[in-house]
């Protein structure tokens, strides 16, 4: 089982109302939006390596890119 910690936050006292109201398990929702939130960001940081690796994977043929391949199966 995963470790866990508390994280709080203030909210303006009539969102609390409303979140009451409509019987919305403000947890559920955080930690929700947290963890979509951590996912865009690793993407973008994953699209930024792209980024910065693209130019070298252009010089490599596809040809060297197969052959790499077949070697590598053929050592196992």
């Amino acid at each position: 089982m995963q470790e866990s910690v508390t994280v709080s936050t203030k909210i303006p006292r009539q969102l609390k109302e409303k979140l009451q109201k409509f019987k919305i398990e403000q947890s559920k929702i955080m930690r929700k939006a947290l963890e979509d939130e951590v996912k865009r960001r690793e993407l973008e940081e994953l699209k930024e390596e792209i980024g910065r690796i693209k130019p070298v994977l252009e010089k490599v043929s596809m040809e060297e890119v197969v052959k790499s391949i077949r070697e590598d199966r053929d050592e196992r």
